[in-house]
């Protein structure tokens, strides 16, 4: 099963404007600019139109909006959200600014594409985990962008037909990118920071284009520790901590590491008795021998190569006090 954070986003045909004036004007063509924003909207979603101009009075002007043809917007110039439709659905607007008894046009086409961005670390996580493995430290992440491009007439495009260009911090990732490409491996970033990573998408036509992008950032690993009963199996639903009791000759624990990274294999366990070595693995068995009641305590070290690991300590009470503490 694919996994990560699922980041769903939507990628929209970028902004197609062309400036047109109309009426009266000097030989000396003004005009303005019209940005849409975000980016890439999603579909049914609200895109919002801005304007800028460097030669025209834009407060003492006024402006009208059309979608498609129908009216939606007249007055004063100011942010205007446009609403939009399905995925592939054509937006055409067109902005039209009256100032100093002149008329000037831009025109844009909004066409929403859907995108869906899954993060898929490869970092440990303890079976039946309701959550999702988190971006290790010094690991690696798989991205992966799952694209929904339609046509104005709703045709589908598979997402092994469409060009992927990937970028990392910034830059371009040229061997990651390229037609059928719809996942980066990314390093983590150091801790304590991000890792932006932007894909942009485009139909083999070049009539559909859309992108997303999303920021990694790594969690410092965790260990559990759960009982292993002998009847009810590894107890996933009670994490130990603090301190344990031994109620029976003996008990079984097992721990399971979270976001360390697997990208170099399984992560080591390691227990100590005592600042004693006692066991390599995720399992231990704890045997109380001689009498009266006494503690002990137990911790593991897991790790994924040298530089990374996590520890954790847990107080074992038993009540019979031994010579050997533990017969292991």
């Amino acid at each position: 099963m694919r996994f990560g954070f699922f980041i769903s986003l939507a990628l929209l045909l970028p902004v197609v404007a062309s400036a047109q004036a109309f009426g009266d004007q000097p030989e000396e063509t003004s005009s303005f600019s019209m940005a849409v924003s975000p980016q890439y909207p999603a579909p049914y979603s609200k895109a919002t139109l801005s304007f800028l101009s460097s030669s025209l009075d834009l407060a003492n002007a006024t402006l009208s909006v059309s979608v498609n043809g129908k009216n939606i917007y007249k007055g004063a110039v100011q942010p205007v959200p446009v609403t939009l439709g399905r995925a592939g659905s054509v937006a055409s607007v067109i902005a039209t600014v009256s100032s100093g008894g002149a008329n000037y046009n831009q025109t844009a086409v909004i066409q929403p594409q859907d995108v869906a961005l899954v993060i898929e670390p490869t970092s440990s996580a303890p079976a039946l985990y309701p959550g999702k493995p988190l971006i290790p430290l010094e690991g690696s992440t798989r991205v992966v962008a799952v694209a929904n491009f339609k046509n104005a007439s709703g045709k589908s495009f598979g997402p092994s037909s469409l060009s992927y260009s990937w970028m990392v911090d910034g830059t371009r990732i040229a061997n990651s990118s390229g037609i059928g490409k719809e996942s980066i491996m990314v390093a983590s970033p150091l801790q304590y920071r991000s890792r932006d990573v932007s894909v942009s998408i485009m139909s083999t036509d070049g009539s559909l284009v859309g992108g997303a992008s999303l920021a990694l950032t790594p969690v410092s690993p965790s260990v559990r520790i759960y009982e292993n009963d002998p009847l009810l199996g590894i107890r996933f639903d009670r994490a130990l901590s603090g301190a344990f009791t031994i109620q029976n000759t003996e008990s079984s624990l097992y721990a399971t590491p979270l976001s360390l990274p697997t990208t170099s294999g399984t992560p080591l366990i390691r227990w100590f008795l005592n600042g004693t070595s006692a066991q390599t693995g995720p399992s231990i068995t704890l045997r109380p021998s001689g009498k009266g009641e006494g503690s002990a305590s137990l911790s593991l070290i897991a790790s994924a190569g040298e530089s990374v690991s996590v520890t954790m300590n847990l107080s074992l009470i038993f009540g019979a006090k031994p010579s050997n503490f533990f017969g292991l």
